[in-house]
């Protein structure tokens, strides 16, 4: 199959299997989408779910969370793992949205990328699902699968979110990867993967994929 053909068919059966996509993280506004992005760094969505409720009662926007002690956030969000590095950066970040960003989310990848805890990925979940700037963040299973199925080099995940970009259709970034997120964790998981429920590398092919 066709490099171009692989696209479609991609494209095609995610499409069937995920027209409708939401954010798995449970949020309200560009802030509590970057607290909860920041959060599940090393951690999953499900668990984070679990902890924002409480944080986000305790504070939901930069100027209430600057004024909590930076002990507390982190007793909050200890189920997340790296909690004092975590805490100190939500404490922080929020502290330079007042102060430099009138308490907003600032809507570019610089600034974003600017702030304690933020990294691409995060800011371009940010963009993307925020503010619907075109991006496409790539996590492990969007860098595994872009390589299982022969769409990149696998050489790290730089690489994998340019192919990534260069082959999909820019105005189906933004759906197209949490799609490919969705399948990943439901049909070809890093671990217990079953090659007989997973469609689409049946389909496209594959390459034995080993973890960076």
């Amino acid at each position: 199959m066709k490099k171009s053909e692989k696209i479609l068919f991609i494209m095609d059966e995610l499409e069937r299997l995920y027209p409708k996509t939401s954010v798995p993280l449970d949020h309200t506004d560009a802030y509590t989408l970057l607290i909860a992005v920041l959060l599940s760094a090393q951690c999953t969505d499900k668990r984070v779910n679990t902890v924002t409720p409480a944080l986000f009662k305790l504070a939901s926007t930069p100027e209430d969370m600057m004024m909590q002690d930076v002990k507390q956030i982190r007793e909050i969000i200890k189920p997340c793992g790296l909690s004092p590095r975590k805490s100190a950066a939500i404490h922080r970040l929020s502290e330079i949205l007042v102060e430099k960003h009138a308490g907003k989310v600032p809507q570019s990848f610089e600034d974003l990328e600017e702030l304690p805890g933020v990294g691409h990925k995060t800011a371009s979940v940010v963009m993307a699902q925020a503010f619907g700037v075109a991006a496409f963040p790539v996590d492990t299973h969007i860098h595994r699968l872009m390589y299982r199925w022969g769409l990149t080099t696998g050489k790290n995940v730089v690489v994998t979110e340019k192919d990534a970009k260069r082959l999909f259709p820019r105005d189906k970034w933004n759906k197209l990867h949490l799609q490919i997120i969705f399948y990943g964790r439901e049909y070809c998981p890093a671990r217990g993967w079953d090659i007989d429920k997973d469609l689409i590398t049946q389909k496209v092919g594959r390459r034995e994929f080993t973890s960076l």
